[in-house]
């Protein structure tokens, strides 16, 4: 087959892989977030969740996985001078680190389809930030194709990380206010209720 087809099945792929590596973290922090619901809510919600994280996961993030993995060695086979170049071990380096990141993915399925929910929603939405982390390193590194670009790549891709990581914790905080403003009125007029003779 010629490269060029090779690399264009490859590319999407990729995307593919990573659509599934970003939402399957959010329904991760769903799931989480699910816990803290009432007993009628909790596991209608939960199931729900945990049907759409085996489709996702198995329909689309493996396939796609495997799929990106088998295209991207068989361009290399096609075109073995990739190998040559250092912006291509570059490359494969930060793709392992994706393939960690994937099979973390892997246990936090098993986690939670047995009921464990080991980390919290906070801790799940920066981790969810990883996956832009290696997508912008990948893209710079196939599109500017020199180390020294990269560095300027990197550099950028760590302030966007940095804003990302800001971001996520101002909605911490503000979601937190806004759930004690929501239960601080009920709260009160419980304690008028049962203080009433």
């Amino acid at each position: 087959m010629d490269l060029l087809y090779v690399k264009s099945i490859h590319i999407i792929f990729v995307v593919s892989w990573f659509a599934a590596l970003f939402y399957i973290v959010r329904l991760f922090i769903y799931a989480t977030e699910a816990q803290t619901k009432d007993d009628i809510a909790r596991p209608i919600l939960t199931q729900q969740l945990l049907l759409m994280q085996r489709k996702l996961w198995y329909i689309i993030g493996w396939p796609a996985a495997i799929g990106a993995t088998i295209f991207g060695w068989w361009m290399i086979l096609i075109n073995p001078g990739y190998l040559y170049l250092p912006w291509m071990w570059l490359k494969l380096i930060a793709v392992g680190f994706l393939c960690m990141y994937h099979w973390q993915c892997q246990r936090i399925v098993n986690q939670q389809k047995q009921g464990v929910y080991k980390f919290s929603s906070m801790r799940l939405r920066l981790f969810n930030e990883l996956a832009t982390i290696f997508l912008a390193s990948i893209v710079f590194l196939v599109v500017v194709k020199s180390t020294s670009g990269l560095m300027w790549g990197m550099l950028g891709t760590f302030i966007f990380a940095g804003v990302l990581i800001v971001a996520v914790y101002i909605y911490k905080i503000s979601g937190t206010k806004q759930g004690a403003e929501v239960n601080t009125p009920e709260i009160s007029s419980q304690k008028n209720e049962g203080t009433k003779p």
